[in-house]
């Protein structure tokens, strides 16, 4: 088989099962794709020994008739996830040198399943940004252009190393992480399905921590089914993490009928946003018309305090970043400033910090440790906690009323140019996630679909909300969506 790394999850499954490839060869296909793929700046740390070793390891258990649905499938996995022996930076520099002694949760479970690991996958640094931009590796690129433009573009962020691997073929799918958008942005971005499942579903346990109440893991694949097989295998109770859900996780992948007659669509009001490109108000109403088209119900809805998302977002996301990056001193590990004659521990501190980490990262600090500061904690952090109570409410009502999942768009534009927004107000970056933090709000389950291109031939992507813990219920109304959308568009290969 040639184009060994454009199979699909799916496709590579029933492939090696059948004996036509093995894991080795996928994953050696996938290796020649990395080394010639530099310009993506997708692959930060390459591991292709382990990659090799655990193909073979893959390939004997297929053999052998005892394998799960991932084995032998290569992944690249975001540099936030430890990996035990394999440097684990989350893109700082803060993290220099750090190889961790454990695995993570989540990446334990995708290798005893059997997956293979090609490397790491570049990132906005500790997960802070929406472009790709603050990683200490430099930019993660889009492997999309504007028509006959050769202006580099982002990938999205902050799980743009992952959404560029995948959309370029350089791996089968990848993990992300998602606090605010963090998969589904860079998903619509590139072209591919990007999947946030519940807070609780997915263990955050040796996930470098962003802010603990609103990161999620979750997969970044080609396509829907995709996304269901890799989810099945990443999700499970944890009881290493303390706010893991002890629920059993059925078969994503059985539940992609297709048939959503007489679900319940719902469209939020709130969501039309004033210079909103035609574009995009143009695909969420031809999404519209596909569920609808497919036997959905389609049902106007309200959630009206939408409007404080974005303001209570980045009160609370820096609040629990400020906290979680206090561990980060130059004490036990990373990076530690060279000190001067006469430096105290205070200096050595403030010396490593500021060197280790960028200026996204010390925005983002400085900004929660001012809203936690006694004086600002009810005015600012405590005001913030009630209004996300609000939105939490408000997708409580709409599900009490039936609604089955809610269609939205995924970004309010298609990917802009690198270094476009570095010196607009970072207001403007942060505007990129207004579609997409309220679900991290509520702990909602969301995923993003490609359904279309833009005039200038970049994609786009609607995202689908669901219910708390009913995954199964979302992938089957976004793979019908997926099917009436028809899209199979792929980047031309500059690279």
């Amino acid at each position: 088989m040639s184009d060994l790394s454009k199979l699909t999850i799916a496709q590579a499954r029933d492939a090696m099962r059948k004996g036509d490839t093995s894991s080795a060869e996928i994953t050696a296909a996938c290796l020649s794709e990395i080394e010639g793929a530099g310009a993506l700046g997708a692959f930060v740390h390459n591991t292709p020994e382990i990659a090799n070793q655990q193909a073979a390891a893959a390939d004997a258990r297929i053999k052998a008739g005892d394998a799960p649905d991932m084995c032998g499938i290569p992944l690249g996995i975001k540099d936030l996830f430890c990996t035990k022996g394999v440097p684990s930076q989350a893109a700082s520099r803060i993290l220099e040198g750090f190889k961790p002694e454990y695995e993570s949760t989540v990446t334990t479970q995708l290798f005893d399943a059997g997956a293979v690991m090609l490397g790491k996958l570049n990132m906005d640094e500790f997960a802070m940004g929406s472009s790709n931009e603050t990683s200490v590796y430099a930019d993660a690129v889009n492997p999309w252009r504007r028509g006959n433009d050769d202006a580099a573009l982002t990938p999205g962020g902050s799980s743009g190393g992952s959404a560029s691997a995948v959309a370029a073929d350089l791996c089968l799918a990848a993990t992300g992480t998602d606090t605010g958008g963090s998969i589904r942005q860079p998903a619509a971005f590139v072209g591919i399905t990007g999947m946030k499942p519940t807070y609780g579903r997915v263990s955050r346990w040796g996930v470098v921590a962003f802010a603990s109440s609103l990161d999620q893991a979750g997969p970044m694949t080609k396509d829907v089914r995709d996304a269901a097989i890799m989810l099945e295998a990443m999700c499970g109770h944890d009881p290493k993490d303390s706010t893991s859900a002890d629920l059993a996780v059925p078969n994503f992948e059985a539940a992609l009928t297709g048939d959503i007659k007489g679900k319940t669509i719902g469209i939020p009001k709130e969501y039309r946003m004033d210079g909103m490109p035609q574009e995009i108000e143009q695909l969420w109403a031809d999404g519209t018309t596909m569920l609808k088209d497919a036997g959905a119900k389609i049902v106007d809805i309200t959630l009206p305090h939408t409007k404080y998302a974005l303001p209570a977002y980045y009160v609370i996301a820096p609040a629990e970043a400020s906290s979680n990056l206090a561990r980060y001193d130059g004490v036990r590990f990373g990076h530690r400033a060279k000190l001067a004659q006469g430096d105290g521990i205070t200096e050595m501190y403030e010396k490593t910090r500021a060197e280790g980490f960028g200026p996204e990262v010390q925005r983002r600090v400085m900004v929660g440790t001012y809203v936690l500061s006694a004086g600002f904690y009810d005015a600012y952090y405590n005001r913030a906690r009630r209004v996300r109570a609000l939105i939490k409410q408000d997708f409580d009502k709409v599900f009490a009323d039936g609604v089955d999942a809610i269609l939205t768009p995924a970004t309010p534009s298609a990917a802009f140019g690198l270094g476009e927004m570095a010196d607009a107000d970072p207001i403007q970056m942060y505007l990129n996630d207004v579609f997409t933090v309220t679900v991290n709000l509520a702990g909602l389950p969301g995923i993003a679909v490609p359904t279309g291109v833009d005039k200038q031939g970049l994609p786009l992507g609607l995202q689908l909300i669901g219910r708390p813990w009913e995954e199964a219920d979302l992938l089957n109304v976004a793979y019908s969506l997926e099917q009436s959308a028809g899209f199979v568009a792929k980047p031309a290969k500059w690279w």
